[in-house]
């Protein structure tokens, strides 16, 4: 369990609005690298570690995405807030304020919605690990791409901070990676079951 503090991870406050920034933003939000598969994807495969510690990384880390995933839902929220038609015309969010009006819907930057395919619990510890630290990643490099795109400061600085974040946690993962092949090493896991964790 977690307690749960009202309050962001990091302040978000933006006083200019701009649902055209909004439209590729919401990508972290619920796109093919965004938060909502991170937290998905770190919460679900848990389960199958048999190493606390790991367990209890993906859980954290799990959870702090949730934390991001509600950092990205307000600086949507605060760059679409109070649109007139005419705003919401002259800057292209017109199809996306037909479908949703002004609420925070998880899709990709394309318009494409969330999909659970977007993430992987495959059971084993390798394979989850690598698949986790090629997230992180992907992640990393879509932050970059917004920070081409975005110059203001109130909307840059809290996409730095979690740009930072996804570093921290391919980091984390990869620690997590060296102690659980490290482990299976001294077992042989691989000589011994060819056939894998159900042989």
């Amino acid at each position: 369990m977690w307690d749960y503090e009202k309050r962001l991870q990091y302040p978000v406050n933006i006083n200019i609005t701009n649902p055209k920034m909004a439209q590729f933003i919401i990508s972290q939000y619920g796109g093919p690298d965004g938060e909502l598969g991170a937290s998905l994807r770190y919460l679900s495969q848990k389960f199958a570690f048999k190493n606390k510690r790991v367990a209890g990384l993906l859980n954290d880390i799990g959870t702090e995405e949730l934390a991001h995933l509600e950092m990205i839902g307000a600086i949507v929220h605060q760059l679409t807030r109070n649109l007139t038609s005419e705003e919401i015309k002259k800057q292209g969010f017109d199809k996306y304020f037909v479908d949703h009006t002004l609420g925070v819907y998880p899709q990709g930057a394309s318009g494409t919605p969330f999909t659970a395919a977007y993430l992987q619990s495959k059971g084993d510890p390798i394979t989850d690990l690598f698949e986790d630290m090629a997230a992180e990643q992907k992640a990393r490099t879509t932050y970059d791409n917004i920070l081409t795109l975005v110059k203001d400061s109130e909307v840059a600085d809290p996409i730095r901070f979690l740009r930072q974040r996804e570093i921290v946690h391919f980091q984390r993962f990869g620690e997590a990676l060296r102690m659980v092949t490290e482990e299976m090493n001294k077992k042989n896991y691989y000589a011994f079951n060819p056939s894998g964790p159900c042989s």
